[in-house]
């Protein structure tokens, strides 16, 4: 009898867990840094006007920062008197809960914080690395990039979101000695450092992805001088695809398609799907394809079943095409009341689009065309509506500089 009431408990500790992560959304672009929502039930049309708004929070200060949310909290960074704060926010109402500060303000663009149990991690403008408790915001360890890895960043400074993987968190300071590294994630202590042997090593603006091959798992990163993959267990340097490199700015994260890694920037570069390969106790690569129409600046992609979609570049004209070979299949061509940058989410069929003017748009994710079921204008923006869109549990949630708001999407 004691046994089965010991299995009852582990399976009911097991479907808790399981729901309680298919309701999170703990770091960017979500659970697996794909963009990609599990929610499901949404509503296939918006009211006029847009969603039910469950609740607004202010306080947050500026920034392009999206958001976590995780444990009943919102977690998001902003800027205020020349200083970035990590701030939570209550999940049921928008009540601001804490506010940490994690450094000295060098931009308003920011990475999203990393949530993991009863901690969550957030890099700063000026490569601030802080790890604080989320009940109440309280410091448990800091590093900063630049002073103790020597770390170098372009223009718009680090806005990396750190990765969490068991016991470590791995992060892109971009120096010399260390171009990317493991931490102890409870203590903030250095378990390895990478040398990224290229004339320029310094971080881009994207995050960092696992890939697996043969039980040899490795960590994929777009820095300024390409895509890397470096051996997660000993952070050993196994690769570069440079023909990424030698850009303004790097900030897509690649995607991880099982042996394949789509990897695409912005500016006119272009976009490659690279094949993944063991060797030994390595993984090597080989280049499917490269296609200079697959740009993408900042909004993000998503690949959904055999599709991949994304804006061109910034131009507010998203396109979709095949995965496996790179050819097009529709862009965007009628102009409609979202122009600008677009950054997406997936969740339940649809893409949820969101135009630099602060426009969101429902789109239907599939290749027979783009068609916009519903949009809404998003109250306050002011152009430059850059941070990423977040769907989980049922909700929308939108920064919006100093704001959050949080729709009801769920289809009753």
């Amino acid at each position: 009898m004691r046994r089965w009431c010991m299995l009852a408990v582990v399976v009911l500790i097991f479907w808790q867990s399981r729901a309680s992560s298919q309701t999170e959304w703990p770091q960017f672009r979500g659970p697996n840094r794909d963009g990609i929502s599990p929610d499901k039930g949404l509503l296939k049309k918006w009211p006029e006007g847009g969603p039910r708004l469950i609740w607004k929070a202010t306080g947050l200060g500026s920034g392009y920062s999206s958001v976590a949310v995780a444990g009943g909290k919102v977690f998001s960074l902003g800027n205020t008197k020349g200083k970035t704060y990590l701030c939570a926010f209550s999940q049921k109402d928008g009540k601001k809960l804490w506010a940490t500060e994690v450094g000295p303000q060098g931009g308003n663009l920011g990475s999203t914080p990393t949530v993991d149990g009863d901690r969550v991690y957030a890099v700063g403008q000026e490569g601030d690395l802080i790890c604080a408790k989320t009940a109440d915001g309280e410091l448990v360890w800091r590093v900063n990039f630049k002073r103790d890895f020597g770390g170098a960043c372009g223009g718009w400074r680090f806005t990396e979101s750190p990765l969490i993987d068991g016991d470590k968190l791995v992060c892109t300071p971009g120096g010399k000695d260390a171009g990317i590294v493991a931490l102890d994630k409870l203590t903030g202590k250095v378990i390895w450092k990478c040398a990224i042997p290229v004339q320029q090593t310094r971080a881009g603006y994207a995050s960092i992805m696992i890939a697996q091959q043969q039980g040899i798992k490795i960590y994929v990163q777009l820095m300024a001088a390409g895509v890397v993959g470096v051996r997660a267990s000993d952070g050993k340097f196994l690769w570069i695809y440079d023909k990424l490199g030698r850009n303004t700015a790097n900030i897509p994260n690649p995607i991880v398609l099982g042996d394949y890694l789509f990897c695409s920037a912005g500016y006119g570069k272009g976009a490659a799907l690279l094949k993944l390969t063991a060797q030994g106790d390595s993984v090597t690569f080989d280049e499917v394809y490269f296609n200079r129409e697959l740009t993408n600046k900042h909004g993000g992609l998503l690949v959904v079943g055999d599709y991949v979609y994304g804006d061109r570049d910034d131009s507010g004209r998203p396109q979709c095409a095949e995965v496996k070979t790179g050819r097009i299949v529709w862009r965007k061509q009628d102009r409609g009341p979202g122009t600008g940058s677009a950054a997406m989410t997936y969740a339940d069929g649809h893409l949820y689009v969101r135009f630099q003017n602060g426009v969101m748009a429902l789109v239907p994710a599939t290749p027979n065309g783009y068609t916009e079921v519903s949009t809404f204008k998003i109250p306050g923006s002011r152009g430059r509506s850059w941070a990423h869109p977040v769907v989980i549990g049922g909700r929308l949630y939108l920064r919006e500089q100093d704001t959050i708001l949080c729709y009801d999407v769920k289809a009753k």
